[in-house]
């Protein structure tokens, strides 16, 4: 068994282990804080030890770091988990919600080889692993083309559909943001990094932006390598390509786009080069 079928099997755990709880009140039970720093619900501890137990009974032992659990030790690679982003939405029934891993053979984040997404609300699971491509269960996901509606052109001229996420931004980067947000076509605020940045790859948006400096490498360091293998990039806010430590108290932020026209256009309305 491949480190990316061991993934995507922690992946398929989870969504049989939360399926019942999420969207009731026995789920969305708070707890103490996780290593991450925000308030755990049951389904968050349901979900990671899900993952836990399916990492622990495989042939892998990885140091293991999630948002709940913090570190855990292990000899053999990192496995990096959220295993469920978009707790807000999954705890109000919201079906957009995900659980995220990744596993690392280094430190940082571009050491991210395998990666796997279940989409918790529709059973989907995207994964990748480095230079072998991006896939959405066995289809293979490639950012230039839209699957609901033919090829995209690479002309920034056409309707631009950008993801951000504003939750909690202060007031500077909103101010930022402005000209964006006026002047793109269409905007989208989902609640679940990891699976917008999924749909990013999927070519089912241009860009995906996140300047609030908050989210955390647990948070998508799965969808990062999704990205990258689907032929899109993601950059820091001074445009120089994306790359951080794999800590969960270490906040991001971060650009992603499908193609090179797109990073261009949002780079100049964004002041990223001045």
């Amino acid at each position: 068994m491949t480190i990316s079928d061991i993934l995507m099997q922690a992946c398929s755990a989870v969504y049989e282990k939360t399926k019942n709880i999420i969207g009731t009140v026995e789920g969305s039970k708070k707890f103490d804080r996780g290593a991450g720093g925000d308030v755990s619900t049951k389904i968050d501890l349901v979900a990671e030890q899900a993952v836990i137990e399916t990492i622990r009974n495989s042939d892998l032992n990885p140091t293991i770091i999630g948002e709940e659990c913090g570190k855990i030790p292990g000899e053999r690679g990192l496995i990096i988990m959220d295993a469920i982003d978009g707790t807000t939405n999954a705890n109000r029934g919201i079906p957009f919600y995900c659980c995220s891993l990744a596993y690392s053979t280094g430190s940082d984040l571009s050491s991210v080889v395998d990666a796997a997404i279940i989409d918790l609300a529709r059973g989907d699971i995207y994964h990748a692993s480095r230079n072998k491509g991006a896939y959405i269960n066995s289809n293979k996901l490639k950012v230039t083309k839209n699957n609901t509606s033919g090829d995209h052109t690479d002309s920034v001229n056409d309707d631009i559909l950008i993801g951000m996420n504003l939750s909690g931004a202060p007031r500077d980067i909103i101010n930022r943001l402005a000209g964006i947000i006026s002047g793109v076509t269409h905007t989208r605020l989902l609640g679940a990094n990891a699976l917008e940045l999924c749909y990013l790859a999927r070519g089912f948006t241009d860009a995906f932006i996140d300047f609030r400096g908050k989210i955390r490498t647990t948070d998508m360091a799965a969808a990062y390598l999704v990205v990258k293998e689907s032929g899109g990039n993601l950059y820091s806010m001074n445009g120089s390509e994306l790359d951080s430590k794999l800590e969960t108290n270490r906040g991001l932020s971060f650009l992603a786009v499908r193609n090179s026209e797109i990073f261009h256009r949002l780079a100049h309305d964004l002041h990223i080069f001045d």
